[in-house]
């Protein structure tokens, strides 16, 4: 029982030293935030159209360039920079049958090198599919860039349903995590694309109620956060089912093993998108922001303390903040005009059917305690 408690407290204390160097404010410099569309499917709705936009999904930055957004609606990615305007890179993720749906979900980049190789080039983006896929995207020096990832992963035939990818190291290797909400778990590959088995308790969290999967899944400084979202029927368990308090949020380690909770219940609602706010995101600064799917808002955590209920982001108005089919969040890289306190955003808007990607931004206005915002339960 000694050693248990002891194990429970050093794992929190590693938590609260990755996420403590940058204190919180007690007191903020802005207002709201607000809402800027900048691309979509749907001509009006945002300063571009691209017809390629429909569900857009994952969302990851090249750290030297443009934005990679996945459209979950035609089964590609493409490329934007910081004002929505289109790149000539179109890429096709491939399904798991030839000419079938893919279906992308989530996505990251990798910059290293030797590892993910397709054809001994590494992969610089990796895609996950709801069709239970993973495939790479490796370019070739001096050569022009692929319009077709490779896929490396199928685990369609047993049934595999991957709604979120994120990257990690262990310390000896890379990993790759998939959340396979089908089967209620986290799948885990190494850099070779050739899937790990951790211990019997990975990725487990045996309080969390039965119905609930893996959904939403990001590693921050070391740290894989994975949200839950309730499964639809038990029998087909694709989708999610939408509803105040159905969400929760872990903190893993690269192992797998529990950290802590993070949330529960509350304002979650289907939650997927996951970010780490930089220190001049306002208000929220250093907090774990997290996108509820179900209702679009935005929800503010302090990791550091355990009694927080989460506060959402509000618009300068007093209104809540919501985005229709939020999906993904993922702060800029300072380049072609994608600040780095700019929260970038991916949505699958009227049900899925169209798509929409654009940038939340702080307003500044007069103080107002952090105090303020954590007690509002709209």
């Amino acid at each position: 029982m000694l050693n248990k408690t002891l194990k429970k407290l050093s794992l929190s204390l590693i938590l609260a030293l990755l996420f403590s160097a940058t204190p919180q404010m007690s007191y903020a410099e802005h207002q709201g935030y607000t809402v800027h569309n900048l691309v979509s499917n749907i001509s009006g709705m945002a300063d571009q159209t691209d017809a390629d936009l429909v569900n857009a999904w994952g969302i990851a930055f090249n750290p030297d360039g443009f934005v990679w957004v996945n459209d979950n609606g035609t089964g590609k990615a493409t490329l934007y920079d910081g004002d929505g305007k289109k790149q000539d890179l179109i890429v096709t993720i491939p399904g798991p049958t030839t000419g079938g749906p893919s279906k992308p979900t989530g996505i990251v980049f990798f910059g290293g090198n030797g590892k993910f190789l397709i054809s001994n080039n590494p992969s610089r983006f990796i895609f996950a599919t709801e069709g239970g896929t993973i495939s790479g995207w490796a370019p070739v020096q001096g050569s022009p860039p692929p319009t077709v990832s490779t896929q490396m992963v199928n685990n369609s035939a047993s049934g595999a349903i991957y709604k979120g990818l994120a990257l990690n190291t262990d310390g000896i290797r890379y990993l790759l995590y998939a959340t396979d909400f089908h089967h209620a778990r986290v799948d885990v590959f190494d850099d070779a694309f050739h899937p790990v088995t951790l211990d019997s308790t990975a990725f487990k969290d045996p309080k969390i109620k039965p119905g609930f999967a893996p959904f939403g899944i990001q590693a921050i400084n070391g740290v894989v956060f994975v949200t839950y979202a309730k499964q639809d029927d038990p029998a087909d368990a694709h989708d999610d089912v939408h509803g105040p308090g159905l969400g929760y949020v872990n903190a893993f380690d690269a192992s797998g093993h529990l950290l802590q909770r993070v949330a529960s219940g509350g304002k979650l609602n289907a939650p997927w998108g996951l970010a780490m706010a930089p220190a001049n995101f306002g208000r929220f600064s250093n907090r774990l922001l997290v996108g509820n799917f179900g209702d679009g808002s935005v929800i503010a955590y302090s990791i550091t303390h355990h009694h927080h209920n989460g506060s959402r982001l509000l618009q300068p108005n007093g209104a809540p903040l919501k985005i229709d089919g939020l999906w993904g969040l993922n702060f800029g890289n300072g380049l072609k005009n994608q600040a780095t306190n700019a929260l970038f955003f991916t949505a699958g808007p009227n049900d899925e059917t169209d798509g929409l990607y654009g940038k939340i931004e702080a307003v500044s206005d007069q103080h107002l305690s952090d105090d303020a915002q954590d007690r509002d339960d709209r």
